[in-house]
């Protein structure tokens, strides 16, 4: 039964943090929401019986959805609000901006205030947050007064005021609150060191300032004072867990657009991340199908122009991750560090996020599409001639140098082709010799198909390293194939490629699609040739015992098997069940060899 559009893509969301938006089938935003993990917090829309009429009318309406991947909880809530508050969904609760969530503030002046607010003025102040807890910004503000004497009053303390006299130290001076720089009791360079510090603080930067609260948590215990210790206890593991900064906001950023790129050999996936005063308003991600194996650059730019064009974009800067030329109008920047390298990485992570996705709804919908997608990658990852549509895997079994055996799995367009996996018997090997055993095992394999006219793979993968490859080549030279098929063999150990008479390997991407094909065939060849060797020393086994019965050959073993299913269970069984099966004379003689001692 086929999936339909909306059990597809809720399928493939990401188990990660944030926001999910619900459209309905004219393209209208009905709702926005916020998420620990997405996928299990849509699916659970579509799982639920919900007893709120309007979230039934909800469910049914939605005919797509769209989400953006964020790194906490708290990016989720700032974003959700964000959007709302943009949009406005006819389902969400409608978020007025006179509830903006707080920032604290480093005022730009002479002697700077720092405090908490909840508007932000463009008079040069700076500005972090917004924090989603109140609870946070006092924790916050407790520590900087803790640690760091700092006024209070709203004095404009210039020079020569100070040097005037106009100012007397407050209560707050003789408390030790501060030090008093109204009366020139200390320099302004001496106060802007503490802000300095403060700065670094408010980025999250808690190491030092997590030292001295511990220093005065340890030294508040020693004189017996536990409540008060208890306090900064706390106010430490707030600390701690709290992420300083969201990558989400930050008023500086202004009027952006932040665009990023994910691509294969056949698709692009461009995001576009539109951010308005410092918070972003949109997000989008536009698939690109490759024609003449355009570059990342040329599609970005070609990307940038349809989507500004598309959203009426009037922005005058774009973020991208490398230099491109889109007009002089515009100006790029190519962040390195910082915030906008933060904003930058965001996008860049919905662009594969947004490709997986894709990616694991093509595999359902579009299987062809996705083979050859991963054929093309596979030939460009291993350096082949042709796209690998058949692969051979080979792997010997022989432990503890019994009942050597080897396994060849077959793989067609990157998936196993189980009714091709073929076992073979070791016949011209003594002993455990798992090189001789490679090179008879290749040649058969190969002398066979060729005598039956059968297609030969476009890659041969042996599991092992240099020796392996070596001993199998050389069967692919007697039958005069070197050349004709590509051969490599992987190690265990590093996951290392190697290929003819190359020493140096191939180390592929621990997280490619084609190292995953290539462990998933040395895993079943491995398992294939196990499994077989396992039902050979089993059959071994029992059939050991039996075969020492004088007058009992290999077809009565075969019967007995067959109607017993195990040796054991012969052992036990009575006269006139063996005879019913092998007739009186055999059954008497497996009957009474059993029961001798008796």
């Amino acid at each position: 039964m086929s999936k339909s559009p909306l059990e597809i893509q809720i399928k493939t969301l990401p188990n990660s943090p944030g926001v999910y938006q619900y459209f309905d089938k004219n393209d209208t935003l009905i709702y926005v929401g916020k998420a620990k993990n997405l996928k299990k917090r849509v699916s659970s829309y579509f799982t639920k019986t919900h007893d709120n009429g309007k979230t039934r009318v909800l469910v049914k309406k939605i005919a797509n959805i769209k989400h953006i991947v964020v790194e906490t909880e708290t990016d989720a809530l700032l974003l959700e609000n964000n959007l709302i508050k943009k949009n406005q969904p006819r389902y969400n609760v409608m978020l007025k901006d006179d509830k903006s969530y707080p920032w604290i503030c480093i005022k730009k002046e002479r002697f700077p205030r720092v405090f908490q607010t909840r508007r932000l003025i463009k008079d040069g102040s700076e500005y972090f947050g917004p924090y989603t807890s109140v609870k946070t910004v006092h924790t916050l503000l407790d520590l900087i007064k803790g640690l760091y004497a700092l006024r209070t009053c709203n004095y404009h303390l210039s020079q020569e005021k100070i040097s005037a006299g106009k100012y007397k130290v407050c209560l707050e001076y003789h408390l030790g609150n501060c030090k008093g720089a109204c009366e020139g009791f200390e320099t302004a360079d001496e106060y802007n060191e503490k802000i300095k510090a403060i700065r670094e603080i408010l980025k999250g930067n808690f190491k030092d300032s997590l030292h001295q609260f511990r220093e005065q948590m340890q030294y508040l215990a020693s004189q017996m004072q536990f409540e008060e210790a208890q306090k900064v206890k706390e106010k430490i593991e707030i600390l701690e867990n709290y992420q300083a900064r969201s990558t989400i906001v930050n008023p500086k950023i202004s009027n952006v657009d932040v665009f990023s790129i994910v691509s294969d050999e056949s698709y692009a996936y461009v995001n576009f991340l539109q951010l308005s005063y410092g918070s972003i308003i949109r997000s989008h991600t536009l698939e690109l199908k490759k024609k003449l194996q355009e570059t990342d650059q040329e599609l970005l730019s070609l990307a940038i122009t349809e989507i500004r064009q598309r959203f009426n974009s009037m922005s005058k800067e774009v973020y991208v991750p490398f230099k491109i030329d889109i007009g002089e109008a515009i100006k790029v920047t190519v962040p390195k560090l910082g915030d906008k390298k933060h904003i930058l990485d965001l996008s860049i992570r919905n662009a594969k996020y947004y490709r997986l996705e894709q990616l694991k709804q093509i595999k359902i919908t579009d299987p062809d599409r996705h083979a050859n997608r991963i054929m093309a990658q596979m030939k460009a990852d291993l350096r082949l001639t042709e796209e690998p549509r058949h692969i051979e895997c080979f792997d010997n079994s022989n432990i503890q140098g019994t009942h050597p055996v080897a396994a060849c799995v077959v793989f067609k367009n990157g998936k196993p082709s189980k009714k091709e996996y073929r076992h073979f018997n070791i016949k011209t090997v003594e002993g455990p010799d798992d090189f001789a055993s490679m090179t008879e095992v290749v040649y058969r394999r190969y002398k066979r198909l060729m005598d039956e006219e059968q297609p030969l793979p476009q890659l041969i993968v042996i599991d092992g390293g240099k020796g392996q490859l070596s001993a199998a080549l050389k069967s692919l030279d007697d039958l005069g194939l070197r050349g004709k098929i590509a051969i490599v063999g992987i190690a265990k150990r590093l996951e290392e490629l190697f290929y003819p008479n190359d020493p140096i390997p191939l180390y592929l991407d621990k997280k490619s699609e084609t190292l995953k094909i290539i462990q998933q065939l040395r895993n079943e060849a491995h398992r294939f040739g196990i499994e077989h060797h396992r039902n050979k020393r089993s059959k071994s086994a029992l059939n050991t015992e039996l075969e020492t019965i004088p007058g009992v050959g290999e077809k009565t073993i075969v019967e007995l098997l067959k109607h017993f299913k195990s040796a054991k269970r012969i052992s036990y069984a009575k006269l006139d069940e063996l005879e019913d099966v092998v007739g009186i004379s055999r059954a008497k003689r497996i009957y009474n060899y059993y029961n001798k001692t008796e």
